[in-house]
């Protein structure tokens, strides 16, 4: 299961020209998942999305997670992470968890973040527009 988080000044989603998510300061999360991912994993990723140090304390150091930024997060499905990109000029899939068990899997991981923090959502396999202001920039990639 992989994350590519991005701290944000805000951030949001839209699906039919409608807005169904947005978030202000936070962790835009489009999250990825694979074939041999679980909810064991799922939970982990959460741990370390909610968990990570990419805040800045008062002393200007990225010491703060999330919640202790007071921030909110908004999570947004991204098969495309899951992409083998290591030969050709095309993307391979093959790696991705068959839609049914991908979304089951990215509810599953929203609910444990919802449990813990203000969560905001995009809409699983829908054509969506992400708009953001990253704010650093600062993006990290994490994978369990």
């Amino acid at each position: 299961m992989i994350a590519l988080i991005q701290r944000v000044k805000q951030a949001s989603v839209t699906v039919d020209d409608q807005i169904i998510g947005e978030i202000n300061h936070g962790i835009l999360v489009l999250l990825g998942v694979e074939q041999q991912d679980n909810e064991q994993k799922a939970i982990r990723l959460c741990e370390k999305v909610l968990g990570y140090r990419i805040f800045s304390d008062d002393e200007g150091k990225m010491n703060l997670n999330v919640k202790q930024a007071n921030g909110e997060i908004l999570v947004v499905s991204q098969f495309t992470l899951a992409a083998d990109t290591h030969k050709g000029m095309r993307p391979s899939f093959t790696r991705g968890a068959k839609p049914e068990e991908a979304n089951n899997l990215y509810q599953f991981f929203v609910q444990q973040c919802q449990q813990q923090i203000g969560t905001q959502t995009g809409q699983f396999a829908a054509n969506m527009q992400v708009s953001l202001i990253n704010d650093g920039p600062v993006t990290f990639w994490l994978q369990v």
